[in-house]
């Protein structure tokens, strides 16, 4: 019972408090659970990437212990200050009550096929657990960090002591999921096969819900054409049966979504840069009153820039250069040359990982 209390508790109560943060600068329009949820999440890894990288580069004994030390420190004062910020503000996060009546119409039906074909993803990802070739790394990095105490300091082909793995070293995901291992006394294995894919395949649903959301709106018009709310579950289900038989190769971002969900590679490709969007949504989205920037929106696009860092170090460079695109064509459309400049700033601890990874290459180059 302990072990489920935990794993709500880091999965669920922490995320959501930590994103309370963002919540209560934005419009009441943008704010929902699922706001508050993912910008936790994203919040919570960007916390994570603070307490690890520079625990990884720069001690050499116990430093996972040391970073998850920190870690804690850092997301028991972030919920905290979001809790007091909700309880100063007294911000509303709501979700509409569905009614049971509601299940007989057509929109109705669709939701209970698009929650049917869920429950089959959860199903097959927990009970048919997939394996392969990369379980003998992230999984067993995963194992070290929480029976060693240490992040990429042995070996886990062999067992033996290394120096630092640069190419996997600032990439820290592996090291976040043997946290929640710790945290709630299961072995890393496990949380890896079974715990991950119930908590981050529902997530990454969540995140499709809310750029549905903004994309089905009744404000919303495209082409002559009106894309009304009743069309979301529709968009829902046709996202899942994309995922279902999206395997047509090993690479394939459906592959690692369902196949690999706790590998940071699949969170890069499944979370990380479809946020990425829909953060630019919400920055441009006309269908909101009281302009189209706000604090909370910049506090979740840093977060999400640094969720990057923390998945993958290749996803850094691929996020930077997808901002990059899309922030140069939304200035030329919109004519709004100062998005380029905020945009920039928000990038900076990109930068500075990038120029960290660049200089560790290069000096291990030189050995």
């Amino acid at each position: 019972m302990l072990p489920v209390i935990s794993f709500i508790f880091w999965l669920l109560i922490i995320p959501f408090c930590i994103g309370l943060i963002p919540a209560n600068f934005i419009p009441a329009e943008k704010r929902s659970p699922g706001f508050v949820l993912l910008s936790g999440y994203f919040g919570m890894w960007a916390l994570f990437e603070i307490a690890a990288v520079p625990a990884v580069l720069w001690v050499e004994y116990n430093n996972f212990k040391a970073a998850s030390a920190v870690f804690t420190v850092l997301t028991l004062f972030c919920a905290a200050a979001g809790i007091l910020l909700l309880c100063r503000n007294g911000i509303i996060v709501g979700w509409k009550p569905f009614p049971v009546k509601s299940l007989l119409t057509e929109a109705g039906i669709m939701w209970l096929i698009f929650f049917l074909l869920l429950g089959f993803q959860l199903y097959r990802a927990a009970a048919f657990a997939s394996f392969d070739g990369d379980d003998a790394y992230y999984v067993v990095e995963s194992l070290i960090a929480q029976e060693a105490g240490v992040m990429y300091r042995i070996l886990p082909l062999t067992g033996g002591s290394t120096g630092l793995d640069v190419r996997h070293a600032m990439a820290v995901f592996p090291m976040w999921v043997a946290y929640i291992s710790v945290r709630a006394g299961v072995h890393a294995t496990i949380v890896s096969h079974v715990v991950m894919p119930l908590a981050l395949i529902p997530l990454t649903y969540l995140l499709y819900y809310e750029i549905g959301r903004l994309l089905f709106s009744k404000t919303r018009q495209a082409g002559g054409h009106v894309f009304q709310k009743q069309n979301l579950p529709s968009f829902m289900i046709i996202m899942a049966m994309f995922q279902i038989f999206g395997n047509v190769s090993i690479y394939t971002n459906e592959t690692f979504f369902l196949t690999r969900t706790w590998q940071g590679k699949a969170v890069a490709g499944a979370l990380v840069i479809p946020a990425l969007f829909w953060v630019f949504m919400q920055i441009y989205d006309k269908g909101v009153k009281n302009g189209r920037t706000d604090a909370g929106i910049w506090i979740l696009f840093v977060s999400v820039n640094m969720a990057a860092g923390v998945c993958s170090s290749i996803a850094v460079f691929l996020v930077c250069i997808l901002t990059a695109v899309t922030t140069f064509c939304l200035a030329v459309a919109e004519r709004d040359w100062k998005i380029l400049f905020k945009v920039g700033a928000a990038c900076i601890p990109n930068v500075v990982y990038m120029a960290v990874y660049v200089f560790m290459a290069y000096s291990y180059l030189l050995k």
